[in-house]
């Protein structure tokens, strides 16, 4: 039986580029992958976008009411180019970007691609917002996923870094929504323990959820 990955990381731990780096892997041997990632990550708009530079067209996009193991069987049996109907190559793997902005349902799709149609399925993405609270795919897969692996990156005082802090220019931003893509309007610093609480002043989810109601009315 196939297995769904959830492989997780804070900002600039490599997610991207690992995942480019499976996908080359896989058809280095000869072997087919189907790429997707949620439309919700408008940056690089239908491709995977590397820090370091590397990009890819993903296979499909998935929006908030799509049912992933639907596209995903439709694009199973496409052999475009193929002549006098040969059977379109077996899917070896489905890799997934940005995985943290599926919804609960489409995780499970995931899960249900890895164990009925025996694919494996590589979801890639970070834990946690900017305020540290999960977010919904990412709980999911936390939840479900037979594997799990974290990509370690380090924070700017050399420590492990483990959360994400929103930038606003120079300045760090803790209220908002949830959803902010990196480089269309904010920035993102991955931050060890230490350094998220100096720049929050010593705030976690609980009180900059307090603090943010407290601003609004």
């Amino acid at each position: 039986m196939a297995k769904l990955y959830f492989r997780y990381g804070a900002m600039n731990s490599g997610k991207s580029t690992a995942m480019l780096q499976a996908a080359f892997n896989y058809e280095e041997r000869g072997h087919r992958v189907l790429l997707a990632k949620p439309d919700t990550d408008t940056k690089g708009d239908g491709r995977i976008v590397s820090r370091l530079g590397f990009s890819r067209e993903v296979d499909f996009l998935i929006d908030p009411v799509s049912d992933v193991r639907a596209l995903f069987l439709r694009l199973v049996g496409s052999a475009a180019g193929l002549p006098g109907g040969t059977p379109a190559q077996p899917v070896s793997a489905l890799l997934v970007d940005e995985a943290q902005f599926l919804t609960d349902a489409q995780v499970d799709d995931l899960v249900r691609i890895a164990i009925l149609e025996d694919v494996p399925v590589l979801a890639y993405g970070i834990r946690t917002d900017f305020q540290t609270v999960a977010f919904p795919g990412s709980r999911r897969l936390l939840e479900v996923a037979h594997s799990l692996e974290e990509l370690k990156t380090i924070c700017r005082c050399g420590r492990k870094a483990v959360f994400n802090a929103r930038r606003v220019g120079d300045a760090f931003v803790f209220d908002g929504d949830q959803v902010a893509i990196d480089g269309v309007d904010v920035a993102y610093e991955a931050l060890c323990g230490a350094c998220y609480l100096q720049e929050s002043g010593g705030a976690l989810a609980s009180d900059l959820r307090a603090r943010a109601a407290v601003a609004a009315g």
